[in-house]
Protein backbone atom coordinates (compact mmCIF):
# COMPACT_ATOMS: atom_id res chain seq x y z
CA UNK A 1 0.00 0.00 0.00
CA UNK A 2 1.45 3.12 -0.96
CA UNK A 3 1.52 5.73 1.60
CA UNK A 4 -0.73 8.15 0.14
CA UNK A 5 -2.98 5.38 0.10
CA UNK A 6 -2.61 4.87 3.70
CA UNK A 7 -2.97 8.16 5.05
CA UNK A 8 -5.93 8.41 2.90
CA UNK A 9 -6.86 5.24 4.57
CA UNK A 10 -6.20 6.34 8.07
CA UNK A 11 -7.61 9.96 7.28
CA UNK A 12 -11.49 8.20 6.60
CA UNK A 13 -10.95 5.28 9.34
CA UNK A 14 -10.42 8.12 11.86
CA UNK A 15 -13.41 10.38 11.22
CA UNK A 16 -15.65 7.46 10.39
CA UNK A 17 -16.22 5.96 13.39
CA UNK A 18 -16.58 9.85 14.86
CA UNK A 19 -19.44 10.95 12.39
CA UNK A 20 -20.86 7.74 12.83
CA UNK A 21 -21.64 8.16 16.56
CA UNK A 22 -22.27 11.79 16.33
CA UNK A 23 -25.07 10.96 14.10
CA UNK A 24 -26.04 8.13 16.65
CA UNK A 25 -26.14 10.58 19.60
CA UNK A 26 -28.20 13.06 17.40
CA UNK A 27 -31.01 11.11 16.07
CA UNK A 28 -30.98 8.71 19.03
CA UNK A 29 -35.17 8.84 20.25
CA UNK A 30 -36.34 10.94 17.59
CA UNK A 31 -38.73 10.07 14.72
CA UNK A 32 -36.55 9.36 11.68
CA UNK A 33 -38.18 9.99 8.13
CA UNK A 34 -36.71 7.87 5.28
CA UNK A 35 -33.96 10.35 3.96
CA UNK A 36 -32.54 9.82 7.89
CA UNK A 37 -32.60 6.23 8.12
CA UNK A 38 -30.83 6.18 4.56
CA UNK A 39 -28.22 8.26 5.76
CA UNK A 40 -27.87 6.30 9.17
CA UNK A 41 -27.57 3.09 6.95
CA UNK A 42 -24.34 4.60 5.21
CA UNK A 43 -22.43 5.73 8.29
CA UNK A 44 -23.27 2.04 9.36
CA UNK A 45 -21.10 1.10 6.10
CA UNK A 46 -18.57 3.68 7.23
CA UNK A 47 -18.20 2.50 11.20
CA UNK A 48 -18.11 -1.46 9.57
CA UNK A 49 -14.89 -0.74 7.42
CA UNK A 50 -13.89 1.17 10.24
CA UNK A 51 -14.02 -1.49 13.07
CA UNK A 52 -12.50 -3.82 10.43
CA UNK A 53 -9.31 -1.90 9.91
CA UNK A 54 -8.72 -1.11 13.48
CA UNK A 55 -9.44 -4.49 14.39
CA UNK A 56 -6.20 -5.29 11.97
CA UNK A 57 -4.24 -2.82 13.29
CA UNK A 58 -4.59 -3.88 16.85
CA UNK A 59 -4.37 -7.71 15.42
CA UNK A 60 -1.01 -6.81 14.24
CA UNK A 61 0.25 -5.36 16.88
CA UNK A 62 -0.81 -8.21 19.27
CA UNK A 63 -0.85 -10.96 16.91
CA UNK A 64 -2.68 -14.44 17.25
CA UNK A 65 -4.96 -15.23 18.01
CA UNK A 66 -5.48 -12.33 20.32
CA UNK A 67 -6.23 -10.29 17.10
CA UNK A 68 -9.15 -12.16 15.90
CA UNK A 69 -10.12 -12.49 20.10
CA UNK A 70 -10.61 -8.75 20.34
CA UNK A 71 -12.47 -8.33 17.51
CA UNK A 72 -15.00 -11.18 18.48
CA UNK A 73 -15.54 -10.31 21.98
CA UNK A 74 -15.96 -6.40 21.21
CA UNK A 75 -18.29 -7.03 19.01
CA UNK A 76 -20.71 -9.60 21.02
CA UNK A 77 -20.03 -7.44 24.30
CA UNK A 78 -22.18 -4.84 22.44
CA UNK A 79 -24.12 -7.49 20.58
CA UNK A 80 -25.60 -8.55 24.22
CA UNK A 81 -26.36 -4.74 25.03
CA UNK A 82 -28.26 -4.21 22.03
CA UNK A 83 -30.18 -7.50 22.63
CA UNK A 84 -31.37 -6.60 26.47
CA UNK A 85 -32.23 -2.92 25.26
CA UNK A 86 -34.72 -4.54 22.97
CA UNK A 87 -35.85 -7.12 24.95
CA UNK A 88 -36.71 -4.39 28.20
CA UNK A 89 -38.68 -1.77 25.84
CA UNK A 90 -40.49 -5.13 23.08
CA UNK A 91 -42.71 -6.54 25.38
CA UNK A 92 -43.94 -10.18 25.01
CA UNK A 93 -43.11 -9.79 21.15
CA UNK A 94 -39.08 -9.95 21.96
CA UNK A 95 -39.53 -12.95 24.12
CA UNK A 96 -37.73 -14.94 21.72
CA UNK A 97 -35.30 -12.66 20.49
CA UNK A 98 -32.21 -13.68 22.26
CA UNK A 99 -32.80 -17.07 20.60
CA UNK A 100 -33.32 -15.77 17.21
CA UNK A 101 -30.17 -13.30 17.20
CA UNK A 102 -28.28 -16.37 18.79
CA UNK A 103 -28.97 -18.69 16.48
CA UNK A 104 -28.48 -16.46 13.34
CA UNK A 105 -25.23 -15.56 15.33
CA UNK A 106 -24.44 -19.17 14.94
CA UNK A 107 -25.66 -20.10 11.27
CA UNK A 108 -23.96 -16.82 9.82
CA UNK A 109 -20.29 -17.79 11.21
CA UNK A 110 -20.63 -21.60 10.86
CA UNK A 111 -21.76 -21.51 7.32
CA UNK A 112 -21.33 -18.13 5.99
CA UNK A 113 -18.61 -16.73 7.08
CA UNK A 114 -16.55 -20.41 7.00
CA UNK A 115 -18.30 -20.63 3.54
CA UNK A 116 -17.18 -17.33 2.14
CA UNK A 117 -13.67 -18.01 3.68
CA UNK A 118 -13.43 -21.31 2.33
CA UNK A 119 -14.37 -20.40 -1.15
CA UNK A 120 -11.79 -17.12 -0.96
CA UNK A 121 -9.13 -18.84 0.15
CA UNK A 122 -9.52 -22.20 -1.89
CA UNK A 123 -10.03 -19.87 -5.38
CA UNK A 124 -6.62 -17.82 -4.38
CA UNK A 125 -4.53 -21.18 -3.83
CA UNK A 126 -6.69 -24.14 -4.86
CA UNK A 127 -6.52 -25.51 -1.49
CA UNK A 128 -7.52 -23.70 2.05
CA UNK A 129 -4.82 -25.02 4.92
CA UNK A 130 -6.00 -24.50 8.62
CA UNK A 131 -5.12 -26.29 11.53
CA UNK A 132 -7.30 -29.02 12.49
CA UNK A 133 -6.81 -29.23 16.04
CA UNK A 134 -7.46 -25.77 16.55
CA UNK A 135 -10.61 -25.35 14.24
CA UNK A 136 -11.44 -28.71 15.67
CA UNK A 137 -11.55 -27.61 19.31
CA UNK A 138 -13.52 -24.43 18.37
CA UNK A 139 -15.82 -26.23 16.57
CA UNK A 140 -16.43 -28.76 19.39
CA UNK A 141 -17.10 -25.92 21.70
CA UNK A 142 -19.94 -23.99 19.48
CA UNK A 143 -21.34 -27.32 19.17
CA UNK A 144 -21.89 -28.06 23.29
CA UNK A 145 -22.72 -24.57 23.36
CA UNK A 146 -25.48 -24.58 21.25
CA UNK A 147 -26.82 -27.82 22.60
CA UNK A 148 -26.56 -26.72 25.97
CA UNK A 149 -29.00 -23.32 25.59
CA UNK A 150 -30.60 -23.54 22.15
CA UNK A 151 -31.17 -27.41 21.78
CA UNK A 152 -32.01 -28.65 25.55
CA UNK A 153 -34.95 -26.18 26.54
CA UNK A 154 -36.92 -27.64 23.13
CA UNK A 155 -36.62 -31.05 25.64
CA UNK A 156 -37.30 -29.70 28.93
CA UNK A 157 -39.91 -30.85 31.15
CA UNK A 158 -39.90 -28.62 34.14
CA UNK A 159 -41.45 -25.43 32.23
CA UNK A 160 -44.03 -26.05 29.80
CA UNK A 161 -43.10 -24.62 26.20
CA UNK A 162 -39.12 -24.28 25.06
CA UNK A 163 -38.07 -22.35 28.44
CA UNK A 164 -35.73 -23.40 31.17
CA UNK A 165 -36.85 -23.19 34.31
CA UNK A 166 -34.61 -20.74 37.05
CA UNK A 167 -32.48 -23.28 38.01
CA UNK A 168 -31.90 -24.93 34.58
CA UNK A 169 -31.15 -21.20 33.35
CA UNK A 170 -28.47 -20.57 35.71
CA UNK A 171 -27.04 -23.87 34.97
CA UNK A 172 -26.95 -23.22 31.14
CA UNK A 173 -25.92 -19.40 31.83
CA UNK A 174 -22.71 -20.63 34.56
CA UNK A 175 -21.58 -23.88 31.89
CA UNK A 176 -21.82 -21.12 29.34
CA UNK A 177 -19.58 -18.63 30.82
CA UNK A 178 -17.28 -21.72 32.19
CA UNK A 179 -16.76 -23.13 28.94
CA UNK A 180 -15.93 -20.03 27.24
CA UNK A 181 -13.54 -19.29 29.65
CA UNK A 182 -11.83 -21.83 29.15
CA UNK A 183 -11.50 -22.15 25.81
CA UNK A 184 -10.20 -18.53 26.01
CA UNK A 185 -7.85 -19.60 28.07
CA UNK A 186 -6.70 -22.49 25.33
CA UNK A 187 -6.61 -20.46 22.51
CA UNK A 188 -4.63 -17.46 24.12
CA UNK A 189 -2.04 -19.77 26.85
CA UNK A 190 -1.68 -23.20 26.87
CA UNK A 191 -2.09 -24.28 23.06
CA UNK A 192 -2.03 -20.65 21.33
CA UNK A 193 -0.35 -22.73 18.56
CA UNK A 194 -3.19 -24.47 17.67
CA UNK A 195 -5.09 -21.13 16.60
CA UNK A 196 -1.76 -19.84 14.39
CA UNK A 197 -1.83 -19.51 10.90
CA UNK A 198 -0.70 -22.40 9.04
CA UNK A 199 2.56 -21.44 6.79
CA UNK A 200 3.19 -23.09 3.07
CA UNK A 201 6.74 -24.21 2.21
CA UNK A 202 8.61 -21.25 0.99
CA UNK A 203 5.85 -18.43 1.66
CA UNK A 204 5.98 -15.86 3.98
CA UNK A 205 3.08 -13.49 4.99
CA UNK A 206 3.73 -9.53 4.09
CA UNK A 207 2.70 -8.74 8.17
CA UNK A 208 5.98 -10.51 8.70
CA UNK A 209 7.73 -7.97 6.65
CA UNK A 210 5.79 -4.81 8.14
CA UNK A 211 6.89 -2.79 11.44
CA UNK A 212 3.95 -3.36 14.22
CA UNK A 213 2.19 -0.12 15.13
CA UNK A 214 3.28 1.80 18.12
CA UNK A 215 1.74 2.19 21.35
CA UNK A 216 -0.34 5.69 20.40
CA UNK A 217 -1.24 4.25 17.17
CA UNK A 218 -2.50 0.80 18.75
CA UNK A 219 -4.49 2.55 21.69
CA UNK A 220 -5.97 5.23 19.14
CA UNK A 221 -7.37 2.09 17.01
CA UNK A 222 -8.29 0.30 20.35
CA UNK A 223 -10.58 3.72 21.14
CA UNK A 224 -12.03 3.90 17.39
CA UNK A 225 -12.63 0.33 17.08
CA UNK A 226 -14.69 0.85 20.49
CA UNK A 227 -16.21 3.88 19.35
CA UNK A 228 -17.24 2.09 15.68
CA UNK A 229 -19.06 -0.91 17.36
CA UNK A 230 -20.93 1.01 19.46
CA UNK A 231 -21.44 3.42 16.31
CA UNK A 232 -22.87 -0.42 14.66
CA UNK A 233 -24.73 -1.90 16.65
CA UNK A 234 -26.58 1.84 17.90
CA UNK A 235 -27.47 2.76 14.35
CA UNK A 236 -28.17 -0.58 13.69
CA UNK A 237 -30.59 -0.52 16.46
CA UNK A 238 -31.82 2.89 15.15
CA UNK A 239 -32.78 1.54 11.65
CA UNK A 240 -34.29 -1.67 13.26
CA UNK A 241 -37.94 -0.06 13.14
CA UNK A 242 -37.97 0.35 9.95
CA UNK A 243 -36.54 -2.72 9.40
CA UNK A 244 -39.36 -4.06 11.62
CA UNK A 245 -41.83 -2.34 9.90
CA UNK A 246 -40.74 -3.83 6.54
CA UNK A 247 -40.96 -7.27 7.75
CA UNK A 248 -44.37 -6.31 9.26
CA UNK A 249 -45.97 -5.30 6.36
CA UNK A 250 -44.61 -8.06 3.71
CA UNK A 251 -45.99 -10.72 6.21
CA UNK A 252 -42.76 -12.26 6.88
CA UNK A 253 -41.99 -14.20 10.21
CA UNK A 254 -40.80 -11.92 13.47
CA UNK A 255 -37.30 -13.93 13.60
CA UNK A 256 -36.68 -12.30 10.06
CA UNK A 257 -35.74 -9.01 12.13
CA UNK A 258 -33.46 -10.88 14.63
CA UNK A 259 -31.64 -12.63 11.46
CA UNK A 260 -31.23 -8.88 9.29
CA UNK A 261 -29.84 -7.16 12.86
CA UNK A 262 -27.52 -10.28 13.21
CA UNK A 263 -26.25 -9.67 9.69
CA UNK A 264 -25.50 -5.92 9.94
CA UNK A 265 -23.81 -6.75 13.48
CA UNK A 266 -21.65 -9.31 12.35
CA UNK A 267 -20.41 -8.06 9.23
CA UNK A 268 -16.67 -6.62 10.86
CA UNK A 269 -16.14 -10.12 11.33
CA UNK A 270 -17.32 -11.18 7.75
CA UNK A 271 -14.91 -8.21 6.19
CA UNK A 272 -12.15 -9.64 8.53
CA UNK A 273 -12.38 -13.26 7.44
CA UNK A 274 -12.89 -12.64 3.83
CA UNK A 275 -9.28 -10.27 3.98
CA UNK A 276 -7.54 -13.07 6.33
CA UNK A 277 -8.74 -15.37 3.45
CA UNK A 278 -7.20 -13.48 0.40
CA UNK A 279 -4.12 -13.06 2.76
CA UNK A 280 -3.82 -17.35 2.78
CA UNK A 281 -4.16 -16.65 6.38
CA UNK A 282 -7.03 -19.49 6.86
CA UNK A 283 -6.75 -20.12 10.16
CA UNK A 284 -7.28 -16.55 11.38
CA UNK A 285 -10.55 -16.49 9.07
CA UNK A 286 -11.77 -19.79 11.07
CA UNK A 287 -10.97 -18.13 14.42
CA UNK A 288 -12.91 -15.47 13.62
CA UNK A 289 -15.96 -17.61 12.95
CA UNK A 290 -15.82 -19.94 15.42
CA UNK A 291 -14.63 -17.18 17.79
CA UNK A 292 -17.45 -15.39 17.19
CA UNK A 293 -19.89 -18.15 17.59
CA UNK A 294 -18.83 -19.09 21.42
CA UNK A 295 -18.53 -15.35 22.27
CA UNK A 296 -21.93 -14.82 21.32
CA UNK A 297 -23.49 -17.98 23.42
CA UNK A 298 -20.99 -18.01 25.93
CA UNK A 299 -21.23 -14.22 26.77
CA UNK A 300 -24.88 -13.82 25.68
CA UNK A 301 -26.97 -16.17 27.28
CA UNK A 302 -25.18 -15.83 31.14
CA UNK A 303 -26.26 -11.82 30.67
CA UNK A 304 -29.73 -12.77 29.44
CA UNK A 305 -30.20 -15.46 32.27
CA UNK A 306 -29.06 -12.11 34.66
CA UNK A 307 -31.29 -9.82 33.05
CA UNK A 308 -34.03 -11.92 32.96
CA UNK A 309 -34.34 -11.05 36.90
CA UNK A 310 -35.68 -7.45 36.15
CA UNK A 311 -37.21 -8.29 32.67
CA UNK A 312 -40.85 -9.03 32.30
CA UNK A 313 -42.14 -11.90 30.07
CA UNK A 314 -41.07 -15.44 29.14
CA UNK A 315 -37.65 -16.15 27.85
CA UNK A 316 -37.61 -18.60 25.08
CA UNK A 317 -34.65 -20.13 23.90
CA UNK A 318 -35.58 -23.71 22.50
CA UNK A 319 -35.37 -23.89 18.92
CA UNK A 320 -38.20 -25.76 16.88
CA UNK A 321 -37.84 -28.71 14.86
CA UNK A 322 -36.44 -26.60 11.18
CA UNK A 323 -33.96 -24.92 12.96
CA UNK A 324 -32.98 -27.81 15.12
CA UNK A 325 -32.56 -30.34 11.29
CA UNK A 326 -30.08 -27.04 10.47
CA UNK A 327 -28.47 -26.45 13.35
CA UNK A 328 -27.64 -30.48 13.52
CA UNK A 329 -26.38 -30.46 9.46
CA UNK A 330 -24.03 -27.36 10.18
CA UNK A 331 -22.63 -29.40 12.96
CA UNK A 332 -22.12 -32.74 10.95
CA UNK A 333 -20.57 -30.76 7.81
CA UNK A 334 -18.45 -28.42 10.44
CA UNK A 335 -17.06 -31.53 11.83
CA UNK A 336 -16.17 -33.18 7.96
CA UNK A 337 -14.36 -29.70 6.75
CA UNK A 338 -12.30 -29.01 9.68
CA UNK A 339 -10.71 -32.76 10.56
CA UNK A 340 -8.39 -33.08 7.59
CA UNK A 341 -7.32 -29.74 8.06
CA UNK A 342 -7.58 -28.88 4.13
CA UNK A 343 -10.62 -27.93 2.08
CA UNK A 344 -11.71 -26.90 -1.10
CA UNK A 345 -14.37 -24.60 -3.32
CA UNK A 346 -16.46 -27.93 -2.47
CA UNK A 347 -16.44 -27.42 1.25
CA UNK A 348 -16.94 -23.52 0.67
CA UNK A 349 -20.25 -24.27 -1.44
CA UNK A 350 -21.45 -26.53 0.88
CA UNK A 351 -21.59 -24.43 3.88
CA UNK A 352 -22.40 -21.64 1.73
CA UNK A 353 -25.84 -23.71 0.56
CA UNK A 354 -26.54 -24.14 4.47
CA UNK A 355 -26.36 -20.70 4.93
CA UNK A 356 -28.85 -19.97 1.47
CA UNK A 357 -30.98 -22.15 3.15
CA UNK A 358 -31.05 -20.94 6.90
CA UNK A 359 -31.64 -17.11 5.23
CA UNK A 360 -34.51 -18.31 2.71
CA UNK A 361 -36.57 -20.54 5.62
CA UNK A 362 -35.83 -17.76 7.92
CA UNK A 363 -38.26 -15.28 5.45
CA UNK A 364 -40.56 -18.65 4.26
CA UNK A 365 -40.68 -21.36 7.24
Amino acid sequence: MSSGTAATTRQWTTWGPVVAALVLGAAWGRELPGLVVGLIALCLVAAVLSAVHHAEVIAHRVGEPFGSLVLAVAVTVIEVGLIVTLMAGGGEKTSAYARDTVFAAVMITCNGIVGLSLLVGALRNRVAVFNAEGSGGALATVCTLATLTLVLPTFTTSHSGPEFSGVQLAFAAVASLLLYGVFVGVQTVRHRDYFLPVPRPGQESADEHADPPGNRETWTSVALLLLALVAVVGNAKLISPTIEDGVESAGLPNAVVGVVIALMVLLPETLAAVRAARRDRMQTSLNLAYGSAIASIGLTIPSIALASIWLSGPLVLGLGPLHLVLLALTGVVSALTVVPGRATLLQGGVHLAIFAAFVFMSFSP
